[in-house]
């Protein structure tokens, strides 16, 4: 949830850098297994940006598989609009805040958080093969 205020940039960076370092040591037959299990499960950065514009369902963590924060997102936004019927709409209206004000930072480090998860995933994928 607090992830994109914990990701840096240059440790991202550094590595996806191991990553293709890593790839290049590996001989052709690897290299093509590798990507024919890595490429399928890449995810995009503008399309996670685009989800996380709907803060209603908490659609960018669903994206990258991240069930239990995208539950999260959904409950408290929905918690938020019962709160605006059901008790002072004020109360609704700070529940729905809090969540756009967490989710808020996703939205605009979108590159560096989809980049680390891309990067997680192939040294899971690096790690499984033969």
């Amino acid at each position: 949830m607090f992830e994109a205020w914990r990701l840096r940039q240059q440790q991202v960076h550094d590595d996806e850098e191991a990553l293709r370092q890593l790839l290049r040591s590996l001989p052709d037959i690897q290299r093509k297994s590798f990507y024919k299990r890595y490429s399928p499960k890449l995810k995009d950065p503008d399309t996670y940006a685009a989800l996380n514009w709907f803060f209603i369902a908490g659609l960018h963590n669903f994206y990258l598989g991240q069930w239990l924060l995208g539950l999260a997102d959904l409950c408290l936004m929905l918690l938020g609009v019962v709160l605006l019927f059901l008790a002072e709409p004020y109360v609704g209206i700070a529940v729905i805040g809090l969540v756009i004000l967490i989710e808020l930072p996703a939205l605009f480090r979108s590159q560096i958080i989809v980049a680390n998860y891309n990067n997680q995933l192939g040294f899971r994928t690096l790690q499984s093969l033969p």
